[in-house]
């Protein structure tokens, strides 16, 4: 007896159901990281001037070099969709140059948390210390849970795996990617905002 079609078994159809679940997993992730920053304003505004303590340093400026790395990580997220389109041998290349600016920006985070620790600034001393090391490590969180399907796709590109009937993979990834550098301009710019006195 021969199974009855479904629509799944349409590779648009597949695709289409694929995006749609992306764009619902992000609305939830919007909402995780919207109410992390309101709670972050709220408590900055709460508090005044009493939040940041009289010795505390800026953000560490390494954070620019951290934003710059994802920013170029997101160029590279989409030119590997656009090779991967077209079938393109470059489609590998530019996912291992995403992966590559996603490593460099962990390292530059890292360094941060690094000089911020060393300049006693600490999760368990204050708000001020505890909201930064939440609010980069909600992110960097999500950007390390990014990384093994871009291993996947970086490794599946690499063999050009993907063409114009199917680029399903990048496109998953490069809609998760993109939507991580929004998510930390946002929180670049309210860290360095809630750090004004």
């Amino acid at each position: 007896m021969k199974q009855a079609d479904t629509p799944f078994d349409n590779p648009a159809a597949r695709f289409e159901a694929g995006r749609m679940g992306m764009w619902l997993f992000l609305l939830v992730l919007a909402m995780l990281f919207g109410a992390t920053i309101l709670g972050y304003l709220v408590v900055r505004l709460d508090n005044g001037d009493a939040f940041i303590p009289i010795d505390a340093p800026s953000p560490p400026p390494i954070l620019l070099a951290s934003t710059i790395a994802l920013m170029l990580s997101g160029f590279t997220m989409q030119r590997a969709v656009h090779a991967a389109r077209i079938g393109d041998p470059r489609q590998g290349a530019m996912m291992m140059a995403t992966l590559a600016l996603a490593a460099v920006f962990l390292a530059a985070q890292a360094l941060a948390w690094r000089e911020l620790y060393q300049q006693n600034v600490t999760v368990s001393d204050n708000l001020y210390g505890w909201t930064f090391y939440v609010l980069t490590g909600l992110h960097a969180a999500h950007v390390l849970g990014g990384l093994p399907p871009m291993i996947v796709t970086a490794w599946r590109a690499s063999h050009c795996a993907y063409n114009a009937s199917n680029y399903r993979g990048v496109t998953y990834c490069a809609m998760y990617w993109h939507f991580l550098d929004g998510v930390w301009l946002v929180l670049y710019a309210t860290l360095w905002f809630g750090s004004v006195r």
